[in-house]
């Protein structure tokens, strides 16, 4: 449809930032509000608070300083005024004059000056005056006001939008279509879609602003449970239709749970128990499996899926590992068969991976065809054309490479056959707000406790400064027959160099409250009373200021601190057999202390490593700290995570290590991950297959996640009626061909009709 005010000049501009319909711009919504019906005066505001203020112009002048220009604007209110500063604020000389009325935005500070108080960098606007047309006035004085993000420069900025906005939404008046049936909105009490979009975008007088900032109005409501519904509505159609494929139905006969009895090393964890029983529950049923089993790093995933697998492999099936890297699926093959030599059957186990030569691959290949294989463990590899099987029953995917794989996993099974049993794991734990909206079409089991015997790792935070006693404690370690891993955030060089993890830039002050001062406090001493006794050493005047890399400080500590040990450097640069010869090395105890990045991970399992050291610690995103820490403690002695932390900690940095040394929970360290930084960063890079909402916050919004989730389960399974209220056919055909619309337009994942 045409919207005033958009030519095809501006249509190209909003194109660029993902608006390509009418629909899309009204759904771009106001970040905040200005309380511009009742503006604060000077003489109420608090130092220290985020305040909007309305105030005349009474001066400007732009500053020559010797590091930059400073533009400094002087407002006031009767007697009293207020500085606003703007480092390198040339651009805005000339664009304010005495008499103008401003609204600026920002944190309000103390003034040493003439004025009560000063605000550094607001956000501001002129309001118009008697020039400006009465629309223009309406929209922007005497309200309840939205600030919008820029869609393109001062053009599209807040007052285009407005304008723009208003006039669609007048345009419309009465014919903005409803999406939702009329007796869910009854029972959600929630409005009416026109109403929504008209009070989030020019919010009714009286509106409390406490809601309005956080979206918590029942239009706002209205828009983030639609958005929701529409998500959780197509996971759950996803589900239904793979319920009604052809999978198998797995026995679990005497013989069978006689088969997982004979290769348990260990009695089971209440927690392995329950979720070996959710898996084999839905094994038995007659569509195919799609379950996600998470789990802390050390909880026993490995052996539950083993178990799994033995029930399809006992029914005459084959079953399938696939691991994100060659390192694991040896590791796995290793393991799976140590564990299957104690079973009186005799199983055959197969690896195949890209790295083997060309003659074991097709001999692997064709024992997989014959069915001469009944486990076959390996990487992407498994997924290749040339990959056929005789009678896959179960896929295992480790490692969460859920998107473009089981998209995939159909190229590993014969036609006419009836689809495969999958099951995802993951040791990532994924808050349950991120597993509604990523993996909503699967069921998630959950494992969480610790096989018995597994003590708990030791968490110490150290300055740099004592990094001396960090590495005497390493040597001490060693002598007692341990061994020790290093992690640095980058390869070589300086930061920029070759970064392989840098979580500086993920320290968004907003959104999560530092720690009250005695908190800090006691993070920055920590208890090192019992592994550090000396007294903190004075800071080496000569330390670089840039990060420490993985390459200068194998070399240094090599010859220095840790000269006479055997010392390995592993990091992401090096070619896939120079790995492979380096774990290989360490695993065997020819390394006492590996120097490496995060490309340890994931993936490696020595049981004699008790020490994992991380340098630059601020820099790492809690669930890379925690599966970093996951790397030690797998074996009987006692292990320790050191974090060394450079002379600069930000606000969230602080909240960051202080919760890796308050707990070993994975899954509420995971929950802080994503509150601190956000849905579209939780996997260090944006996941594949995460929506990208317009509206909703799986942070904030949990609430009406779970609300959402439940609601659509209602739609898709029953006829909706309440209180005598029916969902017509209509209204069910109109949530049908909005699911389509949404679904594959905007969240790609699947496709819905």
């Amino acid at each position: 449809m045409y919207v005033r005010g958009v030519g095809p000049r501006v249509a190209e501009m909003l194109a660029a930032k993902g608006i390509l319909t009418a629909e899309d711009l009204l759904y771009h919504l106001p970040f905040r509000y200005e309380d511009r019906q009742n503006p604060r005066s000077l003489d109420e505001l608090t130092p220290g608070e985020m305040a909007s203020v309305i105030a005349e112009v009474r001066g400007a002048a732009l500053l020559r300083t010797r590091k930059m220009p400073i533009f400094e604007l002087t407002l006031g209110q009767g007697r009293l005024a207020m500085k606003c500063m703007w480092f390198n604020g040339t651009y805005l000389n000339g664009k304010f004059h005495a008499g103008q009325t401003v609204a600026v935005f920002g944190k309000v500070e103390p003034s040493r000056s003439t004025s009560n108080f000063k605000m550094i960098q607001p956000q501001f606007e002129v309001l118009p005056d008697s020039s400006d047309d009465a629309e223009t006035r309406l929209l922007e004085v005497g309200r309840i006001t939205p600030v919008y993000e820029s869609l393109g420069g001062a053009r599209l900025a807040s007052r285009w939008q407005r304008k723009v906005i208003f006039g669609l939404l007048e345009s419309m008046r009465g014919a903005v279509p409803e999406c939702l049936p009329r007796a869910m909105l009854e029972r959600l009490a929630l409005p009416d879609r026109e109403k929504a979009l008209r009070e989030v975008h020019f919010p009714p007088e009286g509106t409390p602003m406490a809601q309005l900032q956080c979206s918590a109005t029942a239009a706002h409501r209205r828009l983030i449970f639609e958005e929701l519904f529409f998500l959780e509505l197509g996971l759950e159609l996803k589900r239904r239709r793979m319920r009604e494929r052809a999978g198998i139905s797995f026995a679990t006969t005497a013989t069978v749970r006689e088969a997982i009895r004979e290769v348990l090393p260990f009695h089971p964890t209440a927690a392995q128990k329950r979720t070996l029983g959710e898996i084999v529950a839905d094994m038995r049923q007659p569509n195919p499996m799609r379950r996600l089993l998470q789990g802390d790093v050390g909880s026993g995933k490995t052996i539950v899926a083993l178990q799994a697998m033995l029930v399809a492999m006992e029914n005459g099936y084959q079953a399938a590992l696939m691991a994100p890297t060659e390192i694991l699926a040896t590791q796995h093959y290793l393991a799976a068969r140590k564990l299957l030599e104690r079973s009186s059957r005799k199983y055959r186990i197969v690896l195949l991976t890209g790295s083997l030569d060309e003659e074991r691959k097709r001999s692997n290949r064709g024992l997989i065809n014959r069915g001469e294989a009944q486990l076959v463990i390996g990487t992407h590899a498994l997924i290749e054309e040339k990959v056929e099987f005789d009678r896959l029953g179960l896929v295992v995917v480790d490692e969460q490479h859920r998107f473009g794989v089981l998209q995939r996993f159909r190229l590993m099974k014969k036609p006419n056959q009836a689809e495969p049993d999958v099951l995802v794991m993951t040791a990532t734990p994924i808050p349950r707000t991120l597993a509604l909206s990523l993996y909503g079409d699967l069921d998630v089991s959950v494992l969480d406790e610790l096989p018995p015997g597994r003590t708990p790792i030791v968490t110490r935070r150290v300055p740099d400064e004592r990094c001396e006693e960090v590495w005497d404690f390493i040597r001490k370690q060693v002598k007692l027959g341990r061994q020790a891993y290093i992690v640095y955030p980058v390869i070589e060089g300086t930061k920029d160099d070759q970064p392989e993890l840098d979580f500086s830039h993920d320290d968004p002050e907003a959104g999560l409250a530092p720690p009250p001062p005695a908190a800090r406090k006691s993070v920055r001493k920590g208890k090192t009373a019992d592994l550090f006794p000396k007294a903190a050493q004075e800071a080496n005047p000569q330390a670089k200021l840039g990060l420490k890399s993985a390459v200068d400080m194998y070399e240094k500590l090599r010859t220095g601190p840790m000269a006479g040990l055997r010392i390995g450097l592993l990091h992401g640069r090096l070619d896939a057999d120079e790995k492979e010869v380096i774990m290989r090395r360490f695993q065997r105890g020819e390394i006492d202390v590996l120097v490496a990045t995060t490309v340890i991970e994931v993936g490696v399992d020595v049981p004699n490593a008790s020490v994992m050291v991380v340098e630059h610690a601020e820099r790492f995103g809690l669930a890379q700290l925690h599966q970093l820490r996951g790397r030690v403690g797998r074996g009987a002695a006692k292990s320790y995570c050191i974090l060394i932390t450079g002379k600069r900690v930000s606000e969230v940095g602080e909240q960051r290590l202080n919760a890796m040394v308050r707990t070993q929970d994975g899954f509420e360290l995971a929950e802080l991950d994503l509150a601190i930084r956000g849905p579209g960063e939780f996997f260090g890079t944006r996941q594949a297959g995460l929506p990208d909402f317009r509206v909703a916050n799986l942070v904030r919004d949990r609430q009406l996640l779970e609300l959402a989730k439940l609601e659509a389960v209602r739609f898709v399974h029953s006829a909706d009626k309440v209180g005598g209220s029916e969902t017509t056919e209509a209204e069910r055909a109109r949530v049908w061909a909005r699911l389509k619309d949404a679904w594959q337009r905007r969240y790609g994942l699947v496709e819905a009709g």
